[in-house]
């Protein structure tokens, strides 16, 4: 198997788990997956409605709720890798990634927007490393190049996300389920974009694949394709350690394939969610937004809105599905029970390994590298 290292942090088996809000990763989530030899990450997204008790105000809240989930996410795994997922699109993004700097979180994941100016977050001491999240060749081509030019910094690793992840998507409506925009077709394409960086500056920039990755044998073709690892989030909802309600983890295990949809969301994106009666009330115009509570997404206005995004992600991570949804990746129908993440673990590791065996026996001596 490749070795995935992401600066000096040196991870045991290429699985990072894919940050999802609102509070559905959280830490009870990510240090389990840390403690796996995975990387664990917290979701920044609505911190400040899971902690409100701690501040009214839901910025502060949002601070003061990711230092707590930083806090135990250690306690729980002290040598583990714990990263943040930080979305560019935030209003309080610059204040978030300051803080899971300052708190010396492991790895800042950030996407939904391309974050252009996330290095100029660091301090001199910092040892935080930074993982851009892109969905195309194009997109980490740009993202470099600013960074290289504006902070003499290149990205500890990169994330490509394709069209088949969960919850808000970077493409189009139309080429969701074009192949030309597969993660199978992504992946060689930012390979060949990032290995010329990797020659000229004489740094590495894995690339971490996600969108779709469902089992080890997933994990296996995506890798023999050009990544170093892959990024899994629905895989990890329905485990005992997820930080979900029950309600929500449940709604994957009932939901048939004809049951994951492509939402319009008022952010301005497309997702892909559970489709459940909440949202069938969204399609029939029964939905309306009484008002902004606390304004958490740059591109979204109410008015226009059916519904307000946080409040919808909040009740569903409650519980509260009559009033929500589960944001879900394409795979989401395929789980069937609820499990451990260490067993998890178990079975990504025994498939990837059948698989990497009889390639080996039949061709001596090399690798899916």
């Amino acid at each position: 198997m490749k070795q995935l290292a992401i600066g000096n942090l040196n991870v045991s088996f290429p699985v990072i788990q894919g940050g999802m809000g609102v509070g559905i990763s959280l830490s009870g989530l990510a240090s389990a997956v840390a403690n796996q030899g995975g990387i664990g990450v917290i979701s920044s997204a609505g911190l400040g409605l899971l902690y409100k008790k701690l501040s009214p105000d839901y910025l502060k809240a949002s601070i003061l709720g990711l230092k707590e989930e930083l806090r135990l996410a250690r306690e729980k795994s002290q040598k583990g890798i714990i990263g943040v997922n930080v979305m560019v699109a935030m209003t309080n993004y610059a204040d978030i990634v300051k803080t899971a700097i300052k708190e010396k979180a492991d790895i800042l994941f950030s996407g939904a927007g391309l974050p252009l100016d996330l290095p100029s977050f660091l301090e001199k001491d910092s040892k935080t490393k930074l993982v851009p999240i892109v969905s195309s060749g194009r997109a980490a081509k740009l993202l470099i190049e600013k960074w290289k030019n504006n902070y003499n910094y290149l990205p500890d690793a990169l994330v490509v996300e394709g069209p088949k992840a969960g919850g808000h998507l970077g493409f189009k409506p139309e080429q969701l389920d074009d192949d030309a925009f597969s993660i199978e077709h992504l992946i060689p394409d930012v390979v060949s974009v990032v290995r010329p960086y990797e020659a000229l500056y004489g740094q590495r920039i894995p690339i971490i694949a996600g969108g779709g990755i469902y089992t080890g044998e997933d994990m296996y073709n995506i890798m023999a394709l050009g990544a170093d690892g892959v990024q899994m989030g629905t895989r990890f909802v329905t485990t005992e350690e997820c930080d979900a309600s029950p309600v929500f983890k449940q709604s994957y295990i009932n939901a048939d394939e004809k049951d994951i949809a492509i939402i319009k969301s008022p952010v301005g994106m497309p997702g892909r969610a559970v489709f459940n009666q909440f949202l069938q009330k969204v399609k029939e115009g029964k939905q309306k937004p009484l008002r902004c509570p606390v304004h958490c997404i740059k591109t979204c206005d109410y008015t226009r809105s059916p519904y307000c995004i946080i409040s919808a992600l909040y009740s569903a991570f409650k519980g509260k599905m009559n009033s929500g949804y589960a944001f879900c990746g394409s795979n989401a129908y395929r789980a069937t029970k609820i499990e451990r993440v260490k067993d998890v673990f178990a079975e990504l590791k025994s498939a990837f390994q059948a698989l990497e065996q009889r390639h080996l026996q039949k061709n001596p001596g090399s690798s899916i590298a």
